[in-house]
């Protein structure tokens, strides 16, 4: 059977992080699995004809120093661009958000369509199963999944779990979140810069237009709602969602020249509570990690899930695991 020093479950910016962390640290066997057709997590953009959308995070902010070295390297790179805001600056990828991640995960060992459905605890670590029949033994795991996600990967019975960790995890709630993205024949009147935020009819939590904002040759817009609109809305069908939204934003956009359309559903968009811990061991004595957005540091002054509560996150769990060896 395949054996691997460090297994990685999720390849989001959480993942990425830890990962280029572990190499740093000499740590290069190293497997990074996800269940997705590519790299990113929310950090995720979509082709729609000749345009182009982001529908997850559409920027992120920087508080802490450690991903302000990152960020001037990014800019000198070209990866990324000063989009909007003082005096705390909004950066967002220069040719989607999904591109940044792309572009950190490059030369890291990722299998994508792996989806893991099993941790089972074995002598020194842990044997992972694939719903695809594969299997492999490693020596250390971090999840960096939606805790939801992650905790049901828990739940094998021979794990040896750290209850007092693992209540932490339960307290953890998320709102989904549905977007819509459109495309039309004639520009919008959305600000320069491409986003509003504030001022927007109830249940809009803000809306995009990519042409605007410089990653789309044409207007394709994504259309935010909130968090309690999505839960209401989440099981509904595309065209009732879709026709919902119409209703809202009538004034706000030119449907009369509406030429494609889709819903993106996110489950597990952002959680309502978080833990000011940046990563959880819940195993009682080998390295069973759990790490995210949902995982602040411990003076971490916004209290809210983001690009960079995730990044953080995953640079500690790594530096954590790298410990271990």
């Amino acid at each position: 059977m395949e054996e691997t020093k460090v297994t990685i479950i999720g390849a989001g910016i959480a993942g990425v992080m830890a990962a280029r962390t572990l190499l740093a640290n000499g740590i290069k066997d190293i497997k990074i699995v996800d269940k997705s057709k590519s790299v990113g997590g929310r950090l995720a953009t979509r082709r729609m004809e000749e345009g182009k959308a982001d529908h997850g995070a559409q920027f992120f902010t920087v508080r802490s120093e450690q991903l302000e070295q990152d960020v001037k390297l990014w800019l000198q790179r070209g990866w990324i661009k000063h989009w909007f805001g003082d005096p705390y600056p909004r950066y967002t990828s220069v040719n989607g958000m999904n591109a940044l991640v792309k572009q950190l995960a490059e030369d890291l060992p990722v299998s994508l369509y792996a989806n893991v459905e099993s941790i089972e605890e074995t002598t020194g670590g842990f044997e992972l199963k694939t719903e695809d029949g594969q299997s492999w033994k490693t020596g250390a795991v971090l999840l960096t999944a939606p805790v939801p996600q992650s905790r049901k990967l828990l739940s094998g019975k021979n794990v040896s779990l750290q209850e007092k960790e693992v209540r932490k995890l339960d307290r953890i709630s998320y709102n989904a979140a549905i977007v819509g993205l459109y495309q039309f024949n004639s520009p919008t009147t959305l600000p320069s810069e491409g986003i509003i935020d504030a001022s927007l009819p109830l249940h809009v939590e803000k809306i995009v237009d990519h042409q605007k904002k410089g990653i789309s040759p044409n207007p394709t817009i994504s259309v935010y709602m909130e968090g309690g609109w999505s839960n209401d809305y989440f099981s509904h069908t595309d065209e009732h969602v879709m026709n919902r939204m119409k209703e809202i934003t009538e004034h706000l956009l030119p449907w009369e020249d509406l030429t494609n359309s889709q819903i993106k559903r996110w489950r597990y968009a952002e959680a309502e509570n978080v833990i000011y811990e940046p990563y959880l061991n819940v195993h009682e004595a080998l390295p069973l990690y759990v790490a995210g957005e949902a995982f602040l540091e411990k003076n971490d002054k916004a209290g809210r899930t983001r690009f960079e509560s995730a990044y953080l996150s995953g640079i500690a769990a790594g530096n954590k695991i790298a410990s271990f060896f």
